[in-house]
């Protein structure tokens, strides 16, 4: 080998155990520093440099990016190890600072402890606990003792708790609340992100306000806008109002919330319901707005009645509520049914007006008109009258033929909600298909009259009676005309008849739900401690902390995380 070659190696080896050298010094530890103090050595204490404060100055320490100060401080140089004692405070960087009575700080591990009147602040919120473990590596606090965290506006409390440096977000377990001026909330767990305020809930969870009080098991809630979103089984209660849905999102500022696919709105005083697939309510309005195969469901003397429209809208105080359905409504009763273009409802008044080509089936008869209005007894909840205005036609399918019967203005009687007597005044005509005992045809009849009064039995045209006729006769079958048994006006829509609520429905397209943007579970975070032996954990013996103190308690709350319900994730995805 000659010179060349040998100066070469000797320079690479040179180099190689700098670069060495320099790793292995990176990897050790730099030394937890006292740099101000009053020095005492005490035989009973061998293994410790004791560090008193002085007249006007703590005593203060340095370690890799953190500050220290105490009133009184043991120095165990060869654990690299100190214990603080008396209004400790450490801060790190210019973000945190932490204040306790006693703190421990091992160097080697950059692990922190702190107990007695523990208070954590950072920019935007102040913890305080009674014991704190902080991880320097993981940049992680944790407690399990009960903590409070204030921050501008609210209070947040739990039995265990843990603070993500990094990210500025906590997470709280266990009988969690958090305490507003506006609401409260109590949870399991609650993450808590302190630059911004938001909360995400998680498992069951109520929010209860003065005027408001809500429900859910997945949430989110922007705690200095009052502001939330909630899923799973959520619901929000306005006094007498409770607001149900796949997803709701709420407004404390302005009293308003909505709520999309599978909505339900529950009026508990005037027992009815509203469903839907998206609804907005106004509390201080006292308004529902709902759409998306609406439909309201109204209960009377034992009976349901539903009112079915392209959008309804539900306005005014629990003792005075108004509805009004826009576009091809419809309304169903178990012995009558009803089509227009639009509905107006009136519960205290018990008025129900159908307007623009309206169109009413009893049983087997079929009114129109250019407006239909339904009249309840506002004490007994039943139907009074039925009223239909101008151009009243009354067309009942006889095996024959059609009855039928015209005039200005048709009133219809109710006894105990069956429709039993029917008055048609001013320029009446009708068309009725007369039959004796033994159902037997005996002829046509074709009058004329000022008014016509018709009683009905189980919704069948029983007799017929005329006031002031002007003209008309029995007209045997064969002798009268074909193109005469219709009269002017008459358009027969029995296959349009509702026959259940399921044809409230019929004919009108499915809406296109939209899909909800779930509110995911957090990830499964690391225990706060590692799972080590009791013999590797490297507790200095001057610690006051004992093995099982750096132990995860397998009896502690288990937080709800991605890996859990893995049933559940495509719901929270947004299914239609």
């Amino acid at each position: 080998m000659n010179a060349k070659n040998r100066n070469f190696i000797t320079v690479l080896i040179a180099f190689q155990l700098v670069v060495f050298s320099s790793l292995l010094q990176a990897q050790e530890p730099q030394k937890v520093e006292v740099q101000s103090g009053f020095l005492e050595i005490r035989p009973d204490v061998p293994d410790a440099a004791i560090w008193t404060r002085e007249a006007n100055e703590q005593v203060y320490i340095v370690h890799e990016g953190i500050e220290m100060w105490c009133d009184q401080a043991f120095m165990y140089n060869k654990d690299n190890f100190v214990k603080a004692y008396g209004n400790v405070r450490i801060t790190q960087g210019d973000t945190m600072t932490l204040t306790s009575k006693y703190a421990e700080y091992n160097g080697n591990t950059r692990f922190a402890f702190a107990s007695g009147k523990v208070v954590l602040k950072e920019p935007n919120t102040t913890l305080s606990t009674d014991t704190l473990y902080f991880d320097r590596n993981k940049q992680q606090g944790f407690y399990r003792s009960g903590g409070k965290v204030v921050d501008s506006l609210s209070t947040l409390t739990s039995n265990i708790g843990r603070y993500f440096a990094e990210t500025k977000r906590y997470q709280f377990l266990s009988n969690v609340i958090v305490n507003n001026p506006d609401y409260k909330i109590n949870t399991n767990q609650l993450d808590f992100y302190s630059e911004t305020g938001h909360a995400y809930l998680y498992g069951p969870s109520t929010i209860t306000g003065e005027t408001s009080d809500i429900y859910c098991e997945r949430g989110f809630y922007d705690t200095r806008n009052d502001k939330g979103y909630f899923m799973r089984n959520a619901k929000i209660d306005y006094e007498n109002r409770t607001i149900f849905g796949d997803s709701l999102n709420f407004d404390r500022k302005k009293n308003f919330a909505s709520a999309t696919n599978n909505i339900k709105v529950v009026d508990t005083l005037n027992n009815s319901i509203v469903k839907g697939h998206y609804a907005e309510v106004f509390r201080d309005k006292d308004s529902v707005f709902i759409t998306k195969r609406a439909v309201a469901i109204t209960v009377r003397d034992g009976d349901s009645i539903y009112i079915n429209a392209d959008t309804l809208r539900i306005t005014g105080k629990a003792d005075h509520r108004i509805l009004k359905g826009f576009y091809k409504a419809r309304i169903f009763k178990s012995d009558m049914s009803g089509k227009a273009d639009s509905i107006y409802s009136d519960e205290k008044t018990g008025i129900t007006k159908m307007l623009r080509n309206p169109i009413m089936w009893s049983g087997e008869s079929q009114m129109t008109g250019d407006t239909i209005l339904l009249l309840s007894n506002t004490k007994t909840e039943k139907l009074d009258t039925l009223k239909v205005f101008n151009n009243a036609f009354l067309i009942q399918k006889d095996s024959a033929g059609f009855n039928q019967v015209k005039g200005e203005k048709l009133i219809g009687l109710f006894t105990e909600n069956e429709l039993d007597t029917i008055n048609i005044n001013r320029n009446a005509e009708v068309i009725f298909y007369t039959r004796n005992e033994n159902d037997e045809l005996v002829g046509i009849n074709h009058s004329r009259a000022s008014s016509i009064q018709i009683t009905l039995s189980e919704q069948e045209i029983e007799t017929i009676r005329f006031i002031r006729q002007a003209e008309g006769k029995l007209h045997p079958e064969s002798e009268f005309p074909e193109n005469a048994r219709i009269l002017r006006g008459f358009i027969w829509r029995g296959d349009e008849r509702l026959l259940s609520k399921d044809d409230l429905f019929k004919g009108k397209p499915l809406p296109k739900l939209p899909k909800i943007s779930g509110i995911p579970l957090p990830k499964l975070e690391e225990d706060f401690f590692d799972e080590n032996p009791d013999k590797d954990l490297k507790i200095p013996d001057a610690s006051s902390l004992k093995p099982k103190d750096l132990k995860n308690d397998p009896e502690a709350f288990t937080p709800l995380s991605d890996e859990d319900n893995e049933q559940n994730v495509q719901n929270d995805d947004g299914d239609e």
